[in-house]
């Protein structure tokens, strides 16, 4: 199994503030990872620290094969990333902004990024302070891309973009991945965005990772137990929150259970809940 991107017990602090505590994850070359996570539970800093603009306190980080502490320059050149806020020269046109972007890549493909452009309607004739901030983050797509990166980096982007513009944007990436067999990483608090679109998924919380595996193992692996009296946790089972209980899949088909007890299934969004959550569960009535 080839990985595009892997980190080992990642920690780093802010001060006394912990925004990276151990956290380890792996994403497999070819496919789309989506990385869900609450505000502030380490997404932005983890995409920081695989851009080079972070550097990580502890622990390792393996980026297209490379172990490193620091993303160097080559490196860069191999990865395309877009984050939720386009910071763009406002007095430069969208062609004027490939052009100076193209400086950067010795990759760049001037065909493709105006074929992107035409695809995701961006107008390049127009300045970037005249463009819409949803116009904005799909000229960043266009931009990552044109250089055919090997890994693709996106940081919630399409947060405040209206659905049409979501589809598109992640319909595009979803083309890009199978066509190119590049990789991407999608960092996101949108759930249902992620399981339209992502291969496998790990579920951030606080700096640490709460479990990662593809969709469908993740709605086997997890689930809402119903008992008609209390009952021990039987072996292999984890109380995730509340009723909501977590085993490998093979033990739920297995398990033994008293009469009246309901099993339920739950959708990705009760999943990401059920690890993200951090109020009291009012008490059972």
């Amino acid at each position: 199994m080839t990985f595009a991107l892997r980190l080992t017990e990642v920690r780093r602090r802010f001060g006394k503030a912990v925004a990276l505590d151990g956290l380890s994850l792996s994403v497999q070359q070819g496919e789309i990872y989506g990385f869900l996570g609450r505000n502030g539970a380490g997404k932005t800093t983890t995409l920081r620290i695989l851009t080079g603009v972070l550097h990580a306190d502890a622990g390792t980080i393996e980026v297209l094969g490379q172990q490193l502490s620091r993303v160097p320059v080559e490196l860069k050149r191999r990865i395309g990333s877009v984050s939720q806020e386009q910071h763009f020269y406002p007095w430069m046109t969208g062609r004027e902004l490939g052009r100076f972007v193209a400086g950067f890549y010795p990759t760049w493909d001037q065909l493709e990024f105006e074929r992107l452009a035409k695809v995701l309607d961006v107008a390049l004739d127009k300045r970037a302070a005249e463009l819409s901030g949803g116009t904005r983050t799909k000229l960043g797509l266009a931009l990552a891309l044109a250089p055919r990166p090997e890994l693709l980096l996106l940081d919630e982007p399409t947060t405040g973009l209206d659905p049409v513009a979501r589809r598109e944007f992640n319909d595009l990436v979803s083309a890009i991945v199978k066509e190119r067999g590049c990789t991407a990483f999608l960092s996101s608090h949108l759930v249902d965005e992620v399981q339209q679109v992502a291969h496998r998924v790990g579920i951030i919380h606080s700096g640490k990772m709460r479990i990662e595996g593809e969709v469908p193992w993740l709605l086997e692996s997890v689930r809402r137990v119903k008992l008609p009296a209390p009952l021990p946790l039987p072996a292999g089972f984890e109380a995730v929150r509340g009723d909501v209980w977590r085993a490998p899949p093979e033990l739920w088909s297995t398990a033994a259970w008293p009469e009246g007890t309901v099993v339920e299934p739950l959708s990705l969004e009760d999943v990401f809940l059920a690890f993200a959550r951090t109020d009291a569960l009012a008490p059972a009535a």
